[in-house]
């Protein structure tokens, strides 16, 4: 009986360790991702305010008040830090653009121009940090943006697209390529940092890359250009 009731204990004892173990490690793991997102909004500041060339390592550790060693146990390399601020800035424009596509209740064609309309980065950023990004010192920064904007958008715009093949609403020989090619031109005649244009000739712009994509996925002229012309007087 004395014997039963220890191993009984034994077992119980065996379990608090265990559920100790896993608050230890839940805990190791929440402090893990808070120090590595305070990094990186750390440096998205001052990349932001005194530019990336001119923002060192130091003056990330200066601010958050840590060692240097710290900071590699997260990161390579300033620059591997800079990839992650642009990781954590895309994805603020994800969320918006996967909320549209997997949207069951739209047509193909129906999430391909929710999603071109909603991938702005404007709507995720304040005036501020898009008027820093712009400046030379940030060019790096700004470029690496850009590129990852395409590089997440283009899977997701390409499933939309073998989605309305498969639908018999688009027809297009290249999906992927078509795709990366309509975001890269997109995203850079858009961009009032490289391009200063009126609102005028934005709308102009955005609607002449719309009917380009018309023509690219072969659909009745006007299909798109409609919709978003009913988006644009709206807002």
């Amino acid at each position: 009986m004395t014997k039963y009731r220890s191993n009984i204990i034994l077992l119980i004892d065996r379990r608090s360790v265990h559920i100790k173990d896993g608050d230890e490690k839940m805990r190791v793991v929440k402090e893990h991702d808070e120090r590595k997102q305070e990094i990186i909004d750390t440096a998205n500041r001052l990349f932001s305010k005194k530019g990336y060339s001119q923002c060192s390592i130091n003056d990330i550790l200066n601010e958050i008040g840590i060692a240097k060693g710290t900071f590699y146990h997260y990161f390579r390399s300033k620059e591997d830090v800079l990839d992650a601020v642009i990781g954590s800035i895309t994805r603020e424009v994800m969320v918006k653009v996967n909320s549209v596509a997997s949207n069951e209740k739209l047509r193909a064609e129906e999430k391909l121009l929710g999603v071109f309309l909603s991938m702005r980065i404007e709507e995720v950023e304040n005036d501020d940090f898009l008027e820093d990004i712009h400046k030379v010192e940030n060019a790096l920064m700004h470029q690496k943006s850009l590129a990852s904007m395409v590089k997440m958008l283009t899977p997701v715009l390409t499933e939309i697209v073998l989605e309305g093949i498969t639908e018999g609403v688009f027809r297009c020989k290249y999906p992927k390529q078509y795709i990366e090619i309509f975001l890269a031109s997109s995203l850079t005649l858009l961009d009032g940092g490289i391009f200063e244009v009126d609102e005028k000739q934005y709308t102009m712009t955005l609607m002449a890359l719309i009917s380009l994509l018309e023509k690219m996925l072969e659909v009745e002229e006007g299909a798109f250009t409609c919709r978003a012309n009913e988006y644009i007087c709206g807002k």
